[in-house]
């Protein structure tokens, strides 16, 4: 997502001339195939400490398991120093920067040796090959200068092989820290090099060598001294990164070289392990082994292990856990050193589809953006439809509340990013969806109108940086795009905003009826900024596709606000009477929506309604009900809160009433509570009441809820209380998509799995998922965090 920092007046061509700058954004945009690991996008996005790691060193540099336990404790060794480890590869044909446990496990593997190593050269060919493979310190700098990476972290640096001057074998390497701003942490040259020689190319070459040591002696891999000095050196993280920033800042391109002595207590044994590696090239060179260019490496390391009986090995390890504690602690100061300057440019997208360039037509009124080139990809039917407002939010923060002046200006931040509800919902759903598997990379699908103008360009633009597909934003000629501008407090939570919302509340019904009939999605939301007759037609579209019950399309609403919060009642009057179900299957109202939409209903006379009676007649609650919910109003909020609060606002406030009253409009109410938690109520009729586990169910308050079941129509009534999951007072950064995520991750939860709310198991996971996914963006600068792509390991179970 674009998170441009913006001070003073600025221009939305600006912010795109921003975004282009971005190498990342850039090779995205060419739909070139990188996965960015959820957790490096995230602290990427937020200016966090990054290391780079290689990949060579797991799949040829040393032999399985010890290559797999090195991998795993270098990572470790990273999160130690605050830094996020994102360890480079090449699987499948995909770049992979940063990896999960399982696709380090698949490189470590070598019962089934199929990676290969890969330099510059071999880049292109392996991905159109569908290869896996392992990065050289070449390519890791590459990917890592790509991804806006700042410190690598290596074992050994290549260099000039033996024999150079007469065979022109000078590692790639080398002519790569001229083009990457980044800084490689090694223990110098791999020592079975020419060391001397490589000094001489290092330096015509004009990359800056830093010894990082108390002297300036340049290190040899085993040995903490090759017999030449480094130029210059420094001894503390903070030096060495403000190298690394002053490059920067000055907009060269090219990296520098930190050289790290090995571990002291490895110094010893370091002339024996020099004498071993004497052996191996001589014996390379006897066997013409030295000839045979990317191989010679791997063999020479293998074999002076074997003549070493594995010392060598132990102090291989050794060195390079040392250069990730080293680059761990620059990478945090040099976080440190960029502030909000660091790369908020760019743009982190995650793996999904690649949608075709948009093109404007000024022919027509309106066009579906994007329709045409998606379409020629024959992207299959969407499993999720969200209907709703794409917008581009900007986001003012004063340095301090009591900055907050009237009639005046007042010192703080200024940023952009893309936001709407239906949009955020969308990102969120995708997230979680498109990280479950391929199969569900273009399940999600925004339609929302956008303007010809430059922020619609922009929402287009970046919805496909995101790997989202964009054939449901549909370009209104002459249109202004929703634009949202939030006034944040100093601690994150929002103080006041204007929202420029016309055009989508404008929105024609049957340009979003077309996508449903066209789709015919498992699931639609609508968001609230939709105007009440564009949600009669949607609402009223997805029941005429839902006439076989075994295809049935559910609908999910959700308020946006307390004003909106009732726009979807009209919807539900006009079908009232065509149904022998509730309209809608789920809601998320707030508690303030949920009494505003209450309220609505009755000024409406929906509460008057044949309907409506019969619908609660044949709940049967009765006495037993209202003790059960008294019991339950008397428990904590939470094990975890110390304040006392209880849940007696679930009585005394009225909220279970109300939402039993609006069970005959909405089949599922998700009832956001705040930090109090989450409230379901639900009523379940005909088969899905009697196939349900809750149709065996009974009240529990130590499982805080509460179950009904009538003896004369069968329907089950659930209102089950979810406590609030711990966000440390500390870590709240925005509020502004918290509510969002929420629900686009129980949207996603939903499509994989429509009958989530029929188990008490399942309910629970799914309810957990949505929290979770709430409180990573509570502490994500993005309106949607990143780390939501994380949750699918969840979702699967």
């Amino acid at each position: 997502m674009l998170r441009a920092s913006l001070r003073g007046t600025f221009t939305s061509q600006c912010l795109i001339s921003l975004r282009k700058a971005s190498s990342l954004s850039a090779a995205r945009e060419r739909r070139a195939p990188i996965d960015v690991h959820p957790e490096v996008e995230d602290a990427l996005a937020r200016g966090k400490p990054v290391v780079a790691l290689e990949s060579t060193i797991i799949t040829h540099g040393m032999p399985y398991p010890t290559s797999l336990e090195m991998a795993q404790s270098v990572e470790r060794i990273v999160r130690s120093t605050g830094s996020i480890p994102a360890t480079i590869a090449v699987i499948g044909g995909r770049i992979k920067i940063g990896l999960h446990p399982a696709e380090l496990e698949r490189l470590a593997d070598q019962s089934n040796p199929t990676a290969v190593k890969l330099s510059r050269r071999d880049i292109a060919a392996a991905i159109a090959l569908k290869k896996d493979g392992g990065t050289t310190c070449c390519s890791t700098l590459i990917f890592a200068a790509l991804a806006g990476i700042k410190v690598f972290a290596t074992g050994g640096l290549g260099g000039v092989h033996r024999g150079g001057e007469n065979t022109m074998d000078v590692s790639a390497d080398l002519h790569e820290l001229t083009r990457c701003p980044v800084g490689l942490v090694s223990a110098g040259v791999k020592s079975i090099l020419d060391i001397r020689r490589y000094d001489f190319v290092i330096e015509t070459l004009g990359v800056p060598v830093v010894s990082y040591a108390e002297t300036h002696d340049f290190p040899a891999f085993y040995s903490g001294r090759s017999g030449l000095e480094s130029p210059w050196r420094v001894n503390d993280p903070r030096t060495a990164a403000q190298i690394l920033h002053t490059h920067w800042q000055l907009g060269m391109s090219n990296g520098a070289l930190f050289a790290v002595p090995i571990p002291a207590e490895y110094e010893a044994v370091g002339s024996a392990l020099q004498e071993a590696v004497e052996q191996a090239v001589r014996e390379s060179e006897e066997r013409n082994i030295s000839k045979l260019g990317k191989a010679v490496t791997p063999w020479l390391l293998n074999r002076v292990g074997e003549l070493t009986q594995g010392k060598s090995l132990a102090s291989n390890i050794a060195l390079v856990e040392n250069t990730a504690l080293v680059g761990g602690q620059i990478a945090v100061e040099y976080a440190k050193l960029a502030g909000d300057k660091h790369d908020q440019d760019q743009c982190y997208p995650v793996a999904g589809i690649q949608g075709k360039p948009d093109e404007l037509s000024s022919a027509s009124d309106v066009v579906s953006s994007g329709a045409t080139d998606d379409l020629k990809e024959e992207l299959p039917n969407a499993s999720l439809i969200i209907v709703g407002c794409a917008a581009v939010d900007i986001t003012s923060q004063p340095l301090t509340d009591s900055d907050l002046g009237h009639q005046s200006t007042s010192p703080g931040k200024v940023s952009m990013s893309l936001g709407g509800v239906g949009r955020n919902i969308a990102e969120a759903a995708h997230r979680v969806l498109s990280s479950c598997g391929s199969e569900f990379s273009a399940a999600t699908l925004l339609v929302s109108p956008v303007g010809d103008d430059s922020f619609g360009r922009l929402l287009r633009e970046e919805t496909r940086m995101l790997g989202m597909r964009s054939d449901g934003l549909i370009s209104v000629h002459g249109g202004r795009s929703s634009v949202c501008s939030l006034l944040l407090e100093r601690s994150g939570g929002l103080r006041a905003g204007v929202a420029d919302m016309d055009l989508v509340r404008d929105m024609d019904g049957h340009m979003a009826r077309e996508f449903i009939s066209a789709h015919k999605p498992k699931l639609l939301a609508v968001d609230g900024n939709i105007s009440p007759d564009t949600l009669k037609v949607v609402v009223s579209e997805c029941l005429r596709n839902g006439i076989d019950a075994a295809n049935n399309t559910s609908q999910f609403s959700e308020p946006t606000s307390v004003v909106k919060s009732a726009s979807i009642l009209p919807a539900i009057a006009s079908n009232l009477d065509q149904l022998a179900g509730s309209p809608i299957a789920f809601a998320s109202p707030n508690l303030l929506e949920l009494a505003h939409v209450y309220q609505q209903a009755q000024l409406l006379n929906l509460t008057s309604h044949d309907r409506w009676w019969q619908v609660l007649d044949g709940l049967g609650l009765g006495s037993k009900f209202r003790m059960d919910l008294d019991l339950l109003s008397r428990r904590d909020a939470s094990s975890h809160d110390t304040s006392g609060r209880s849940l007696a606002f679930l009585v005394e406030n009225g909220v279970a009433q109300m939402a039993i009253n609006l069970l005959p409009f909405f089949r599922h109410l998700v009832i956001k509570c705040g930090d109090m938690g989450v409230i379901v109520v639900m009523r379940l009729t005909g088969d899905d009441a009697a196939k349900s586990s809750w149709s065996t169910g009974s009240t529990n308050h130590h499982g805080r809820y509460v179950v009904s079941q009538s003896s004369t129509s069968g329907d089950i009534v659930v209102l089950q209380h979810f406590p609030a999951m711990q966000l440390p007072s500390d870590a709240l950064v925005n509020t502004t998509g918290a509510g969002d995520s929420l629900v686009g991750a129980l949207l996603a939860a939903l499509v994989q799995s429509p009958k989530a709310f029929h188990s008490i198991i399942s309910l629970q996971r799914t309810i957990d998922i949505a929290q979770r996914a709430a409180l990573l963006s509570l502490q994500s600068p993005l309106a949607v965090s990143p780390l939501l792509s994380s949750l699918h390991g969840q979702l699967s179970h």
